[in-house]
């Protein structure tokens, strides 16, 4: 029976970027968590391991999809498990700051996991995450977490509300390295610091502060690589009832939050009426 996995987008509340490490990577602080827009990813079991790929963005993919690497990483670390053919319906736009392919591979592993009960305590899930990319960690767990180190730490939300919003793509690709480069962050001088965890956040209001209060490090230099950034959140910051805007991930892609779902919604039909060429979505952030 084949075994179906939703891949929803990841979106990067907050962002800061403490500083590149020696090895090139960058140590971040990031409050996380997902909209109920989504790709979605199917496991055929025991079939003959093809991967294949539908949807409006599966020819923006370029390069070899992670799902295929995924499925090699779990070979080697067991062979005995029953993989398959895989599907994706691919929904999400790509290079976005959703973490698409990132909640893909995430998607399969936890498919996979579904399909071989009986050796899903001997995998080492979170460490095959953490080899594929530095959003697959928390996309594997798929709920409000702050993330840090390069992904791979990743602590719960106590409270967090669920939030009507919009999300909006320019339907133009922005690699992160791009944007990591264009910030040019100082070389770590010592260990980061140990962040403190973020306060209950029971209310709309104080998710928003909180926002505020830390940003998103990544948003300028993006900005100045795609000003298509700029007239986006312009845009969602006109609508009524948008209580804030701003940038997921290294971007392109940004989000506004609205008091509520009608409002949400009536910005989203007009933001895309005003501009065809944009992906727009209403959506629901995920609250724990």
């Amino acid at each position: 029976m084949a075994i179906g996995e939703l891949a929803r987008a990841k979106i990067n509340l907050t962002l800061e970027v403490l500083g590149r490490r020696a090895d090139g990577y960058h140590d971040l602080e990031s409050l996380v968590t997902f909209a109920d827009v989504h790709d979605v990813v199917t496991l055929d079991p025991g079939t003959e391991g093809r991967v294949t790929v539908a949807g409006p963005f599966a020819h923006d993919i370029g390069g070899e999809n992670l799902l295929i690497r995924t499925l090699m990483l779990l070979r080697s670390a067991e062979p005995r498990l029953t993989l398959g053919s895989v599907n994706l319906e691919k929904n999400l736009p790509v290079a976005a700051g959703l973490g698409g392919g990132s909640a893909d591979a995430a998607a399969l592993l936890r498919a996979v996991r579904v399909a071989n009960v009986n050796y899903a305590a001997q995998i080492p899930w979170h460490d095959i995450a953490a080899k594929l990319g530095a959003d697959v960690p928390v996309c594997l767990e798929s709920r409000p977490a702050l993330m840090r180190g390069v992904g791979e730490l990743l602590t719960p939300v106590a409270r967090l509300p669920e939030a009507n919003a919009v999300i909006i793509n320019p339907r133009q690709p922005l690699p992160t390295s791009d944007v990591f480069k264009a910030l040019g962050a100082t070389v770590l001088a010592s260990a980061p610091r140990q962040p403190p965890l973020p306060p209950e956040l029971p209310r709309l209001p104080d998710l928003i502060d909180y926002m505020r209060a830390r940003g998103n490090d990544l948003e300028r230099p993006a900005a100045r690589l795609l000003p298509a950034i700029g007239e986006i959140k312009a845009a969602l910051a006109a609508q009524p009832g948008c209580l804030l805007a701003a940038m997921s991930g290294s971007g392109p892609t940004c989000f506004g939050i609205f008091a509520d779902q009608a409002r949400a919604r009536l910005a989203a039909d007009r933001i895309a009426g005003a501009h065809s060429g944009w992906w727009v979505k209403p959506t629901v952030l995920q609250g724990s």
